[in-house]
């Protein structure tokens, strides 16, 4: 039965609206003609109620704690799968073949070097920039090295997506590591045959050259499984930007740099770093976590819990589950001994069973999993959005393919109410008071 439309009343007027039902059950109300037929607009500061789009690459339902890629659960995926095969799945929509992921796999293999051009240009940033910034500036230039993939003709780039996406899942970790080598004051170290993804970014990241560093598994995995579940996350600040570069005929190149730029934000990929900048804070006060906890349920205390409860998820952040029990078994692979990571399995233990924090959902998220991680891996803090970008790539591309695919795709191009001053006269200077 087809869905009924919406009636909207205006000056005593009724116009018909059509509803657009999703896969899912979701529904929209259709107000693309409304400023034609009525002379209105529609009002939502920052989109929190506005369709933007029909997508096919991810699904949340933040009130049950659902995220499915490609309707795929997280939890399927997670236990199953691996960074590389969903990152196939998201940008290409179905789950490869054994050949299928073993050419992708090749393919991204043999685009894990830069240019050395690139390599000169990452050695002229300041030491004191930050990665994200870095990131974002080489991702652009990367385009450079690669004119036959970026034209900005989108049925030109459409048909060298394959390897466009290789060459930027490839050399973003191979950018982000040189970035931080060349921040720290140490050599480059080039990609290690025989190493999988996340294991030759932890060999970018900390081996020394010439020298054999051992990957630990369990710490290849747990990153794996921290770009995995990071890879998308529907129309959230740093996809829209990719999707509304994309929208104005920008190539895969620009857009996602756009991308970067939008992540670095601390009110969108920073989540992670501020959950370890306050177990510093904490640890700094001599606090152990208990007063913190205290605070954290005093309103007027202005104690910020960083790391727990979502903006999203009404309940639990079902990453937070998976991410969990990889978290714990890294922490007693590495048997790292600091204050810190006490703090945060204090503060875990607060949430967990503090009936404060149970009636409040505030529970662990997958920021907070992922910072403890990060940090027992050795990661630098200011490097955490690198690696949220890293795992968002297939994301970014599969929203920028899903733009490019479209028939009769419209640059996006939002409204506003305009409430600055109306028609005023120019008064010479001499005049003015």
């Amino acid at each position: 039965m087809p869905e009924k439309p919406a009636i909207l009343k205006l000056d005593d007027k009724e116009f018909v609206l059509p509803v657009l039902v999703g896969s899912e059950g979701e529904r929209a109300v259709d107000v693309r003609t409304l400023r034609d037929t009525t002379g209105h607009i529609t009002f939502d500061d920052g989109y929190g109620n506005t369709g933007a789009c029909e997508s096919g690459v991810t699904f949340i339902d933040g009130e049950k704690g659902i995220l499915r890629y490609r309707g795929y659960s997280i939890e399927e995926l997670a236990e199953k799968s691996t960074f590389i095969e969903t990152a196939y799945l998201l940008i290409y929509g179905q789950l490869p073949s054994a050949a299928q992921l073993a050419a992708f796999k090749e393919r991204i293999l043999d685009n894990a070097q830069v240019h050395e051009g690139l390599r000169i240009a990452l050695s002229g940033f300041p030491s004191t920039a930050h990665p994200m910034a870095v990131l974002s500036a080489t991702l652009n230039t990367l385009g450079c090295y690669y004119p036959e993939l970026g034209t900005n003709e989108r049925a030109h780039d459409l048909a060298q997506l394959d390897e466009a996406a290789a060459v930027l899942i490839s050399k973003v970790r191979t950018l982000a590591a040189l970035a931080h080598r060349a921040k720290e004051g140490q050599p480059p170290v080039y990609p290690k045959p025989g190493l999988n993804y996340c294991g030759n970014f932890l060999h970018l990241m900390f081996s020394q050259p010439n020298a054999d560093s051992e990957i630990h598994p369990e710490v290849a995995k747990a990153l794996d499984l921290i770009l995995l579940l990071h890879a998308d996350h529907e129309q959230n600040c740093s996809t829209s930007t990719v999707r509304m570069v994309a929208s104005g005929g920008a190539n895969l190149f620009a857009s996602v740099s756009a991308g970067v730029c939008a992540l670095w934000g601390p009110l969108h990929g920073g989540a992670n770093q501020a959950v370890i900048e306050m177990l510093e804070e904490i640890h700094r006060s001599g606090d152990d976590g208990s007063r913190f906890i205290a605070a954290a349920k005093d309103k007027s205390s202005g104690v910020r819990l960083m790391g727990f409860g979502h903006r999203v998820y009404k309940n639990y952040d079902p990453r937070a589950k998976i991410i969990k029990a990889q978290c714990d078994k890294v922490l007693k692979v590495l048997g790292r001994k600091d204050p810190l990571l006490d703090i945060a399995m204090r503060l875990e233990d607060a949430a967990l069973n503090d009936p404060y924090f149970k009636q409040r959902n505030l529970y662990p998220n997958v920021d907070f999993y992922s910072g403890i991680i990060l940090k027992a891996i050795g990661i630098p803090s200011e490097m955490f959005t690198v690696i949220f970008a890293i795992g968002r790539m297939p994301g970014w591309i599969s929203h920028w393919k899903e733009i490019a695919e479209a028939p009769k795709q419209k640059i996006h191009r939002p409204r506003q109410v305009y409430v600055g001053e109306t028609l005023r006269s120019y008064v010479p200077i001499e005049k003015r008071g």
